[in-house]
């Protein structure tokens, strides 16, 4: 029986599958002897939030503020990129405050995820976990998208103009908005990705590389700059890798690009807590609102798709003791019927009670029959500032 399974068979609430990572992650430290960070992002999930940004970087500095104690800290990561900036924060930020940082990945840690990992002392990864080409993503009008997918088009463009001599009238209005600081950033953010690999590399990855291996001579710098040069040139291969999502494994960078990487399988114990770790994280993503999740053995943040603005039968007025919530789950359609009301008195439960509606629970949680936990804490939030009075639970 897989894991999935498993654990679905064990019918776990959203509150008992945090507290299995908050066990599994404490198994991991004790195993490695380290100190694990679990950062992962439901990159299923259609939420802009999902992608890396500056506050993620907030959240982690301020888990590990107090960890100063630590000297070597693991960081099991799995994102779809997002801002290179935010990367470099990120990564100056563990290595500013432990000797050895080492990063674990069993999922995905594409573009600006893939500059993270590059910064570890030590890699780990899994058969199932992916890097991705080297990359920027940045918003261009109302998208996100990637640097070089960008910058490639806009030379292709260019090329067909100087030989046709014209553009057909969609790729013409096209050029014609893009600015030439437009296309200056996004050729800056394509080096500024590759520059901070290389500077990793070099710093990091290779600060304990002293004797090569065949020949067993003495490592310079200049022989460090030319290995990271080569790596670099490889992940950002954009013709080789084809797609910007592209998911390079373990065998591409070992044998093909010749990183040295930890291979998480070939030791059953830490290969059961990993691909324990990531099942219970795409559960607590498929059966809750959780989007984003931050978690030591000590701490957890999980940021939440937070729902507003759900039909509320009665008017949200201060003379009005009580309103009614219809909340359908995203999951399987289901109309719960909840009321949530505001003064003391027991026969608005017998009315509402007869009428169907459930009390507004007390944690702000709801558990549908399908398994999947909605977060009303929004709702809550919304009626409260609307009415100006507090919920009664």
């Amino acid at each position: 029986m897989g894991l999935m399974n498993e654990y679905i068979n064990r019918k776990l609430s959203g509150s008992d599958l945090q507290s299995e990572l908050l066990e599994l992650i404490s198994k991991y430290n004790k195993l490695r002897s380290t100190y694990l960070l679990v950062y992962v992002a439901a990159i299923g999930k259609p939420i802009p939030d999902v992608q890396l940004g500056q506050a993620d970087f907030y959240v982690i500095h301020d888990l590990l503020v107090d960890r100063k104690d630590r000297h070597k800290i693991d960081v099991y990561i799995e994102t779809p990129g997002g801002s290179g900036e935010t990367a470099e924060e990120i990564v100056k930020c563990l290595h500013n405050n432990f000797d050895i940082v080492s990063f674990v990945v069993s999922g995905e840690a594409k573009s600006a995820g893939t500059l993270i990992v590059l910064s570890g002392d030590e890699i780990l990864m899994t058969e199932t976990g992916s890097l991705g080409p080297i990359d920027a993503q940045m918003k261009i009008g109302r998208s996100v998208i990637s640097a070089y997918d960008y910058f490639e088009w806009v030379e292709e463009k260019r090329k067909e103009a100087k030989e046709q001599g014209t553009l057909n009238p969609f790729d013409a209005t096209m050029i014609a908005q893009i600015t030439p600081g437009e296309i200056g950033s996004v050729f800056n953010a394509l080096k500024f990705a590759e520059d901070l690999v290389v500077e990793w590399l070099i710093k990091y990855k290779f600060k304990t590389w002293t004797i090569t291996e065949t020949r067993k001579i003495p490592v310079t710098d200049e022989m460090k700059k030319e290995r990271a040069d080569q790596i670099v040139k490889e992940l950002i291969d954009h013709s080789k890798w084809r797609l910007h999502g592209r998911s390079i494994k373990i065998n591409d960078l070992v044998a093909d690009i010749g990183l040295r990487i930890t291979r998480i399988d070939d030791d059953p114990k830490l290969s059961d807590i990993i691909y324990r770790i990531q099942t219970v994280c795409r559960l607590l993503f498929d059966s809750t609102t959780i989007y984003k999740i931050f978690a030591t053995e000590d701490n957890k943040i999980f940021n939440q798709a937070v729902k507003v603005g759900t039909p509320i039968r009665m008017p949200i007025k201060k003379s009005v003791n009580v309103v009614e919530i219809r909340q359908k789950c995203p999951k399987c359609g289901t109309v719960h019927k909840l009321y949530a009301k505001f003064e003391p008195d027991p026969q608005i439960d017998i009315d509402l009670k007869k009428k169907g509606f459930k009390p507004f629970p007390k944690d702000a949680k709801l558990k549908c029959n399908c398994g999947f936990e909605i977060d009303l804490s929004g709702i809550k939030n919304q009626i409260e500032i609307q009415s100006g009075r507090k919920i009664i639970v």
